[in-house]
């Protein structure tokens, strides 16, 4: 038996689960499984949220067992015949409850139409379901303030995608603060993807790919969100030491905490383990203690 495990609001509900994603890229039954087992325990670091593609939903299905009751973030393209597809499939599966549809910015001739595009084919969406629409965000491009203007005005969150299988597919550090300042200035919530395999800023020996920390995100959100420029963002995401990072992390308040978590939703992670182990090495999250 083990007792309870204490939790930052920091770290409350952060992460979801995308083990069908590289690289861990699990089988179906391998991820429906260990979404089983997590579900079972509980950890209070997961949302308990399962990523699915529309492409991969027949193979969900099938993999659900009678029991099961599985909260789902579907990934499809934004368009209103894809997600009143996928609306159809689920609407009536008491094992699924549809809790978030996330894709990519529609192709158009110019980004506000093509957000507009996405805003509609959310419309159909139940009101308890939220919608994410991935802007797009790598190497040192801009973020698209206007898009972000546009979504927070139609009460949409976006998506950031954080790294990948192409070093082009990460964002610089200056990038992604200057996306972080903007989502806090235009207040739209945002969910991460991709590359944030580990808490705090680091390289990867196999690829060579510098990977952002989800730490590293949480605490730029904090800075902003506590009045900082978006070069105290950029400053906090370039960081590698976990000491002081992990010791920012404790001095954040409940306030800036709430408020922080209220725009930084959550972030997709192929492995549900290593966030926890991450946290619980730094000293922010405790050990279950034995009873």
């Amino acid at each position: 038996m083990t007792g309870a495990v204490v939790v930052s609001p920091l770290f409350a509900h952060l992460v979801d689960d995308a083990g069908l994603f590289p690289p861990e890229a699990l089988t179906m039954t391998e991820a429906t499984a260990r979404h089983r087992h997590d579900s079972a325990a509980g950890h209070p670091v997961l949302t308990h949220r399962f990523l699915c593609t529309t492409g991969d939903l027949p193979a969900f299905l099938d993999a659900l067992h009678p029991e099961d009751r599985f909260s789902v973030g579907l990934i499809t393209h934004l368009d209103p015949s894809a997600v009143r597809s996928a609306l159809s499939r689920t609407a009536d599966d008491p094992r699924v409850e549809l809790v978030g549809v996330e894709g990519p910015l529609p192709s158009g001739p110019d980004s506000l139409t093509a957000v507009m595009r996405a805003l509609n084919a959310l419309d159909d969406l139940p009101q308890h379901a939220s919608g994410y629409i991935e802007v797009p965000l790598a190497g040192d491009r801009p973020p698209p303030v206007d898009v972000l203007r546009l979504l927070g005005r139609g009460r949409r969150a976006a998506k950031v995608r954080c790294g990948g299988l192409r070093t082009e597919l990460f964002p610089s550090c200056q990038s992604l603060g200057a996306f972080v300042h903007a989502c806090v200035t235009e207040d739209v919530p945002f969910k991460a993807t991709a590359g944030l395999h580990h808490a705090v800023r680091y390289r990867d020996e196999r690829t060579g790919f510098i990977h952002h920390g989800f730490l590293n995100l949480l605490l730029a959100v904090c800075r902003v969100v506590d009045g900082g420029t978006g070069e105290a963002a950029v400053a906090v995401l370039g960081s590698t030491d976990a000491e002081a990072l992990a010791a920012e992390a404790r001095q954040v308040s409940s306030a800036t905490a709430a408020a922080a978590r209220a725009l930084f939703v959550a972030y997709g992670s192929c492995s549900t383990s290593e966030p926890i182990d991450d946290l619980r090495a730094l000293g922010l999250v405790a050990k279950e203690d034995a009873a």
